[in-house]
């Protein structure tokens, strides 16, 4: 038997091809599939099957593309309601692949569709791929498609019952591998482990501890993590049917002139260079996500699927793996890329706009001088700040800046220096750049975040 994981560390999602007997199944793939054509051709297997565990809210999912390069059938839980030909499973239903099992198991929770695969091999439970119902340390976030008129109440239920009627019925030594890894939204305490086992799960995981199925659900719907308005997106969009990569236009190259046309018709420069290079010098009104980070999402989180992009990159190859990486999550208008970037640009005489880099070092001299100190915004999630913050800083966390820049609602005053942190430097680098887009007149991005904070004591 071949159980394959693969992971993308950028989405903290994982996928898996399943075969024997020169026949497998992809279980939840992204959109840009060739790295499952390529392991089934290492492994002498026919991809004969496609199943989701479930609707994707955080990313585009590559079933359909996968379907058209490979003939191979469409599986979904029988609610999902997708508008293209699929295999609508059941509860007990099984798919054969060779001498291996697939047993679907209904485990609604997170979803109303959600399925989990009970993997057997010679009659034996071996493992289970449980999508986005169990993680390791962790169960699947019940409020996604509450806007379908189903409440996060009814879900949590659902998954109570999924858990402890399902999955922690199966035997301690199944394997359990799920859709998503520590950094996913879909749930809130995920470990950075790729693996465990139901044995492992029942005994560590806070979810699985014994408790009423009305404290389970209390606990589920209480101080859930912010959403990304773009989940909701990806899932109408992977429950119509994704459109395929291949008929996506390349960007085209920009020269200063016909980046500066696109910018007045309402593009955003997206610039994917690192935060110190970003903050030597770049366009005026960029936003900063660099590749080296959860790009896509925060892409996603901040931008949204609509507005027209023109890309900054380090190079082509860079440039590439920015379109390809905004496409997972749904991002499709990438209009162009400034060809030869930030120097071209600087070179046809245009304006260059800096942000100003902060160490830590500098920051705390700064507080101690109440006439030069600034106003220290800390972008972190809520759990972050709750284990620890600097004592003046004010909480505004990256998820919900976009919104509130939008309504004008809960921000600093505009005049004021503003120090904004992060744990790395990467998030408070995005939000610096939004909130000098913005009109905020002196903003400066904390270098090295309070990793670097803490690491001066």
């Amino acid at each position: 038997m071949v159980l394959e994981q693969i992971y993308l560390g950028c989405l903290a999602q994982a996928s898996y091809l399943v075969g024997d007997g020169g026949v497998a199944a992809v279980v939840d793939p992204r959109r840009d599939v060739d790295p499952y054509l390529e392991a089934a051709a290492r492994h002498g297997l026919e991809i004969r099957y496609v199943v989701e565990t479930h609707v994707h809210a955080d990313f585009v999912s590559g079933h359909r593309e996968l379907a058209a390069r490979t003939g191979a059938t469409i599986v979904f839980g029988h609610r999902a309601g997708v508008a293209f030909p699929h295999m609508a499973a059941r509860h007990g239903d099984e798919i054969a692949l060779g001498g291996v099992r697939l047993r679907v198991l209904e485990t609604p929770g997170h979803t109303p569709e959600s399925i989990s695969l009970l993997v057997v091999e010679g009659g034996r439970p071996v493992a289970v791929l449980t999508g986005d119902t169990l993680f390791i340390g962790d169960v699947g976030r019940p409020d996604l498609v509450a806007a379908r008129g189903v409440s996060a109440e009814t879900l949590a239920g659902q998954l109570y019952d999924s858990l402890h009627g399902t999955l922690l019925a199966l035997p301690d030594d199944v394997v359990v591998y799920p859709a998503h890894g520590a950094g996913s939204l879909c749930g809130r305490n995920l470990s950075s482990d790729t693996r465990s086992t139901i044995g492992r799960e029942r005994r560590f995981n806070y979810a699985l501890a014994p408790m009423s199925r009305e404290v389970f659900v209390r606990m589920m719907t209480t101080d859930l993590p912010e959403l990304p308005g773009y989940f909701g997106r990806d899932a109408e969009i992977n429950r119509s049917g994704p459109p395929l990569l291949t008929g996506l236009p390349p960007p085209a190259p920009l020269s200063p002139e016909a980046a500066a046309r696109e910018l007045a018709a309402g593009a955003v420069v997206l610039d994917t260079r690192d935060p110190a290079r970003f903050g030597a010098g770049h366009l005026p009104g960029s936003v900063n996500i660099g590749l080296g980070g959860q790009f896509a999402a925060w892409a996603g989180a901040v931008i949204g699927l609509d507005t027209p992009v023109v890309l900054v990159a380090e190079d082509p190859q860079r440039a590439e793996e920015a379109r390809i990486r905004l496409a997972r999550v749904g991002i499709e208008r990438v209009v162009g890329v400034l060809e030869e970037g930030l120097a071209a640009w600087a070179a046809a005489g245009r304006p260059v706009a800096t942000l100003a880099q902060m160490p830590a070092d500098e920051l705390a001299r700064r507080l101690e001088d109440p006439a030069r100190a600034p106003l220290v915004l800390d972008v972190r999630r809520p759990p972050e700040w709750s284990g620890g913050h600097l004592e003046s800083a004010r909480h505004l966390p990256l998820g919900e800046l976009p919104a509130r820049l939008a309504s004008g609602e809960g921000l600093p005053p505009r005049d004021a220096p503003l120090a904004v942190v992060c744990q790395s430097g990467y998030r408070s680098s995005v939000a610096a750049s939004l909130l000098a887009r913005a009109g905020f007149r002196e903003v400066f991005n904390v270098v090295g975040g309070m990793n670097a904070w803490e690491a001066r004591r």
